[in-house]
C-alpha cells in the first residue's frame, strides 16, 4: 500500500465534505425562508458569504501557502469549518448560516489551493497525477449529489430543527479527515523563496490585459452565473413552482447534480472528436431551447396539492434538471482551452483568476435570481438566465476568433 494513503484518503474526505457544504446553499436558502422567515432577496446573500471568501482568500493567500505549509493550511481549514458547522448546529439562525458559509468559503480556498499542490507531491508520474486528480474531482461530484439525499435524511415532520443534525454528521467527517491528515507522514519539499504577495497579485492582474484572458474571464463569469443561478435556486423553484414538499424538492434537485456529472463525462469523450467551440455553443443553444420549452408551460396555481412522492412528479419536473447535461461541458472546456493557449508559467496566476471570477459570477448569479424570485416569481427569474447564455455564446465566438488570429500571426 502507498505510504501516502493516509493523506490521499484525507483529500478524498475533504473534497466529499466540502462538496456537500458548498452545494447545500440552495437547501439552506429554502430552510432559511421556511424556518427563519427571511425573504428570497435576503436569503440570496448566503451565496455571497460562500463565494466571496473563496475569491478573496485565493487572491491574497496563494503566494503564502508554501510558507505556511500545505498540510498545516489544510488542518487550519478543517478547524475553521468544524467550528462553522458546530456554530450552525447550535446557533440555529440565519446569522449562524451566514457565519457557517463564511467558514466554508475561507476553508475551501485553503483546501483547494493545497490539494492542487499536494497531488503533485503524493504522486510519482503524470499518469498517477492525472488519475488522482480525476478521482478526487470525481469524488467531489459524488459529494454534490449526496447533499441532496443527506440533508432530507435528517428532515422530520415533527421536529423543525432535526435537519440541523446533519452538521454533526459532517463534523464527524471533518474530524476523521483531520486525524488522517495529522498522522500522515508525507514529505513535502521546503518552498523556495518566491515572489511576495504584491508580485503575485501583479502577475495575476497583468493577465487581464491579454485579450484571450479578458474574454475568457467574461465567459467563465457568465457560465457560473447560469450554473449557480440554477443550482442554488432549484430546490426553492421545485417547492414554489411545482408544489413539491420540502423533502421532495431537495431530492429532485439531485437530478441536476447527476446530470452535471454525466454531462462532464460525455463531454470528455466528445471533445476528442469535435471542436470545443462547437460543443460549447451547441450546449448553450440546447440549454436555451430547454428553458424556452419548459418555462412557458409553468404556472403557479393558487391551490395545488402538495406533492410528496416521486411518482407524483410531472414530466416537466424531471425535464428541468436535465439542463445539467448541457451546461456541464462548458466550464471545463473553457478552462482547458484558455490554459492550453497560454505559456505554462502563466497557468498558476490564470488558475487564480479562474477561481476569483468564478466565485464572483456565482455570487452575482445567485443574488440576481434570488432578488427576482421574490419580486417577479421563479419562472420569470429563470427567464433572465437566457441573457448570460446568449452572452456566453458571443464570448465563445470571440475566443475562437482570437485563437485563429493568433495562429495566423504566428504562421506569418
Amino acid at each position: 500500500m502507498s505510504t501516502n494513503w493516509k493523506i490521499k484518503l484525507s483529500l478524498y474526505i475533504n473534497y466529499f465534505v466540502f462538496a456537500i457544504l458548498l452545494n447545500s446553499v440552495g437547501i439552506v436558502i429554502a430552510k432559511s425562508i421556511n424556518v427563519y422567515g427571511v425573504n428570497e432577496k435576503a436569503a440570496s446573500v448566503l451565496e455571497a458569504f460562500k463565494d466571496l471568501p473563496i475569491a478573496i482568500v485565493s487572491f491574497f493567500v496563494a503566494s503564502f501557502l508554501p510558507r505556511i505549509g500545505y498540510k498545516r493550511a489544510m488542518l487550519i481549514a478543517l478547524g475553521i469549518v468544524f467550528i462553522g458547522c458546530l456554530g450552525m448546529r447550535f446557533g440555529n439562525s440565519f446569522w449562524a448560516a451566514k457565519m457557517m458559509f463564511l467558514s466554508v468559503g475561507v476553508s475551501f480556498a485553503l483546501i483547494k489551493l493545497s490539494v492542487y499542490s499536494l497531488v503533485g507531491v503524493v504522486t510519482d508520474s503524470p499518469r498517477q497525477h492525472s488519475a488522482l486528480m480525476s478521482s478526487v474531482e470525481g469524488f467531489f461530484m459524488v459529494g454534490i449529489a449526496s447533499a441532496y439525499f443527506l440533508f432530507p435524511a435528517f428532515y422530520s415532520e415533527t421536529d423543525a430543527n432535526a435537519w440541523l443534525n446533519v452538521y454533526l454528521f459532517l463534523c464527524g467527517g471533518i474530524l476523521l479527515s483531520f486525524l488522517f491528515l495529522v498522522v500522515s507522514n508525507v514529505q513535502i519539499p521546503a518552498p523556495t523563496a518566491g515572489a511576495n504577495w504584491k508580485e503575485d497579485i501583479k502577475s495575476s492582474l497583468s493577465l487581464i490585459a491579454v485579450p484571450l484572458v479578458l474574454v475568457f474571464i467574461c465567459s467563465a463569469f457568465f457560465f457560473v452565473m447560469i450554473e449557480q443561478g440554477i443550482m442554488t435556486w432549484l430546490p426553492r423553484f421545485n417547492e414554489k413552482i411545482f408544489s413539491f414538499s420540502e423533502k421532495l424538492s431537495v431530492q429532485m434537485a439531485s437530478l441536476l447534480a447527476i446530470s452535471l456529472a454525466v454531462g462532464r463525462f460525455v463531454a470528455g469523450w466528445l471533445s476528442k472528436k469535435i471542436s470545443w467551440a462547437v460543443i460549447v455553443i451547441g450546449c448553450a443553444l440546447l440549454s436555451i431551447a430547454l428553458l424556452l420549452a419548459i418555462l412557458p408551460q409553468l404556472n403557479v396555481a393558487a391551490h395545488v396539492t402538495r406533492l410528496v412522492s416521486i411518482s407524483d412528479v410531472p414530466v416537466l419536473g424531471f425535464m428541468l434538471p436535465l439542463i445539467g447535461l448541457f451546461i456541464a461541458p462548458i466550464y471545463p472546456l473553457l478552462n482547458s482551452t484558455v490554459l492550453s493557449h497560454l505559456p505554462k508559467n502563466l497557468h498558476s496566476p490564470m488558475s487564480g483568476l479562474i477561481i476569483i471570477f468564478s466565485a464572483l459570477g456565482g455570487t452575482l448569479g445567485s443574488r440576481i435570481v434570488g432578488i427576482l424570485f421574490g419580486e417577479v416569481g421563479g419562472v420569470k427569474a429563470f427567464y433572465v438566465l437566457l441573457i448570460p447564455m446568449g452572452l456566453l455564446i458571443v464570448s465563445v465566438l470571440v475566443i475562437q476568433w482570437i485563437i485563429k488570429k493568433s495562429r495566423s500571426v504566428a504562421a506569418v
